[in-house]
């Protein structure tokens, strides 16, 4: 397993170590002590698993209290996924990084507590799936327009078209207006 970092040092890309033949392949895809041992020390509390279709767009969703942690990964089709720091102690506050995970490159992202996320579907439809390290509270759930202006994210719109989005998302607010971590 490698970890691989990134443009915010908090976040990570881990490569799992792959073994296969011709019946298929096996992968470990989390080991508490060789997450601590790269300084990632999580305690999962929940696991979510989501389908959409090509096009959509979920984010950029994080929770003001409660702040979750979440181990990202794809094990169908392939996903953009986004990491915006919000925590405005940090030096990268405001910056974000994306990353390809697909079904084929075997690829998760470590996004941290104090960091909106979200992802957007490149192949037919995607199965996403993910650990959290603090459960799901909706009182507390907030949401980044996918499209600020401040943020910029380059998101890899397939055909320049405009993305599916839930209402809840169509209402996020702009970077600037967003409640931030201390």
């Amino acid at each position: 397993m490698r970890f691989l970092t990134t443009a915010i040092p908090d976040v990570f890309v881990i490569e799992p170590q792959v073994f296969g033949d011709a019946r298929g392949f096996f992968m470990e895809t989390y080991h508490r002590a060789r997450f601590s041992a790269a300084g990632i020390d999580a305690d999962f509390v929940q696991d979510n698993h989501s389908r959409s279709v090509k096009g959509t767009l979920r984010g950029l969703h994080y929770q003001i209290q409660q702040a979750q942690g979440k181990l990202v990964r794809v094990v169908q089709g392939a996903v953009f996924d986004v990491a915006v720091d919000m925590r405005r102690s940090s030096p990268t506050f405001g910056q974000w990084v994306g990353e390809i995970l697909s079904a084929e490159n075997k690829r998760q992202m470590w996004v941290p507590p104090g960091f909106a996320h979200g992802f957007y579907v490149l192949s037919d439809s995607a199965d996403f799936v993910y650990k959290c390290t603090a459960l799901y509270a909706p009182e507390h759930e907030r949401c980044v327009r996918w499209d600020d202006a401040t943020l910029a994210i380059a998101w890899p719109l397939v055909d320049g078209a405009a993305p599916l989005v839930s209402t809840k998302d169509a209402a996020g607010v702009s970077f600037r207006e967003a409640e931030c971590y201390p």
